[in-house]
């Protein structure tokens, strides 16, 4: 059975930085995009935007032009764990972010809908 897990999360300051983290259990294969989800407040969870998915087996990585800057997604395969940084925090940053995942692809994926596996989701909360 798949299991998503995230941490991380919390309430920080403008400018501050936070590290992500998702432990995922349950794939058989490398063949599996790991992606995270920003839901907005007021928003559902499948109306979030992806803003960074990594692909597992040649550890491709995708971060949303807007983030390219400030965020980055790595993976640290031995603990089944991808990580989000995120720098230079933004009140506007504030939202639960969700870890995502699906299997049988061959590349980052990049659409929120298109992801089968969810993890319960953390907060991050940026004030200003």
């Amino acid at each position: 059975q798949v299991q998503l897990m995230e941490s991380g999360g919390g309430s920080v300051q403008a400018g501050g930085s936070v590290r992500l983290s998702c432990v995922a259990s349950g794939y058989t294969t490398d063949s599996v995009a790991v992606g995270w989800i920003r839901q907005a407040p007021g928003k559902e969870r499948e109306e979030g935007e992806v803003v960074a998915s990594i692909f597992i087996g040649h550890e491709s990585k995708w971060v949303k032009d807007s983030e390219q800057d400030r965020f980055t997604i790595s993976q640290d395969k031995a603990k089944n764990t991808v990580y989000l940084q995120m720098n230079s925090l933004k009140p506007e940053d504030t939202a639960k972010h969700y870890c995502a995942a699906v299997g049988g692809v061959r590349w980052t994926v990049r659409e929120t809908l298109e992801y089968d596996d969810w993890g319960k989701g953390t907060q991050v909360t940026v004030s200003s």
